[in-house]
């Protein structure tokens, strides 16, 4: 199954990159090797995760990372609606349904 990035998601997903990079040069590569990973898995099984927000809107922890994969799927492929902090201000992305 593939993917398509919100905007908002795409911005965040990359200051992610950079910021991880700007704190310890490899990090942000770690990081993005985590986030594909992850991405692997949930469009592998994208109904194996916990639905959080209704109608269909589930998680995926990035391993290693403070971060949430938040997505939901559509008729052929993943919308990841954010890349969000586990504890920074919830459910900001919302407007984004």
């Amino acid at each position: 199954m593939s993917y398509f990035f919100h905007p908002k998601a795409r911005i965040e997903h990359l200051e992610h990159v950079s910021y991880y990079e700007s704190q310890l040069k490899g990090l942000g590569t770690r990081y993005l090797s985590a986030f594909t990973l992850a991405l692997t898995k949930v469009c592998a099984a994208p109904h194996r995760h916990k639905i959080v927000f209704h109608p269909n809107i589930r998680k995926y922890r990035i391993p290693g990372f403070p971060y949430n994969i938040m997505y939901r799927q559509t008729s052929a492929e993943i919308e990841i609606l954010a890349v969000a902090p586990h504890r920074h201000r919830p459910d900001y992305w919302v407007e984004r349904l």
